[in-house]
């Protein structure tokens, strides 16, 4: 039995628990429990708080979880990162006033910065050789220079409303994020052997986003020419069909790239363009 960290609520709970389900992962109960277990693979979900996941799977509480790149880098506990998952993604960023005029990092120097991420943002201005003094808030960070308890921030950003609403702009990308699968560093083969298989599935998951299978009827005189325009994986599956002339062409495109070349399809005489979503991949 593999033990799965996940972060108790929030968007990248929902995000997780929409993987796992999509990877084919059922659990026994949809309440919210401290640990659930699947019905038909080898797991077990603890919810835990985000920042303490890197812990839990650092002492071997959990075997595994998924979190926030930047908690895990700001907790830098002896766990394994085994994966970028390629969701929840932010990053943490320097913010000021927005009435202040910025001049560049130098701007720091002697300032109060607030900020829930005291580990980060110290490695950082320690490299950029920036003296400034760090004010440790777990809360509402972005308030801080409001009320004169800081010159600015560094926090975590998504849309950036949030800076927006408190009248502050964002002035350095200090690390960009998104949700990670992080290891135990010493699984045993069984629990290794496990974990080998939920990334296996993730993986096909992941491969099939934002990809669609495409069919279409196409002339045979213009058959190159459609296939050097497609944008596919690998090279299409061409069959013929009843009439005399036309071949059926199957190919996986991604497809924001194949809105890019639907006209040219046409004008080379392709006809009945079929989409169809993917839920899995396989290579």
């Amino acid at each position: 039995m593999l033990r799965i960290a996940v972060q108790t609520k929030g968007r990248l709970h929902e995000e997780t628990m929409l993987l796992l389900a999509e990877s084919g992962i059922k659990l026994e109960s949809n309440k919210r429990q401290l640990l659930v277990s699947a019905r038909n693979f080898p797991l077990e979900i603890l919810f835990l708080r985000d920042d303490d996941i890197p812990q839990s799977v650092a002492d071997g509480v959990a075997d595994v979880g998924i979190v926030g790149k930047n908690e895990f880098v700001e907790k830098a506990q002896k766990a394994t990162l085994t994966k970028e998952l390629g969701f929840s993604k932010c990053r943490l960023s320097l913010a000021i006033p927005k009435a202040v005029n910025y001049t560049g990092l130098s701007w720091f120097e002697g300032k109060v910065i607030a900020t829930s991420y005291p580990g980060i943002l110290r490695s950082f201005l320690d490299e950029k050789k920036i003296k400034a003094e760090i004010h440790i808030i777990t809360g509402s960070v972005e308030i801080a220079p409001g009320i004169g308890l800081a010159d600015a921030i560094f926090d975590i950003v998504s849309s950036g409303s949030t800076l927006v609403t408190n009248h502050l702009k964002e002035v350095e990308v200090v690390m960009k994020s998104e949700a990670v699968l992080i290891a135990h560093p010493k699984l045993n083969t069984e629990k290794q052997s496990i974990l080998d298989e939920l990334l296996f599935r993730i993986e096909t998951v992941q491969m099939a986003e934002d990809k669609k299978y495409v069919l279409m009827n196409v002339p045979a005189e213009n058959i190159e020419r459609i296939i050097a325009e497609l944008p596919g994986m690998r090279s299409p599956t061409v069959m013929p069909l009843a009439k005399e002339g036309w071949y059926s062409l199957h190919v996986v495109v991604e497809e924001k790239r194949f809105w890019d070349v639907i006209g040219k399809l046409k004008a080379l005489g392709a006809e009945g363009i079929l989409t169809i979503p993917i839920e899995k991949m396989i290579l």
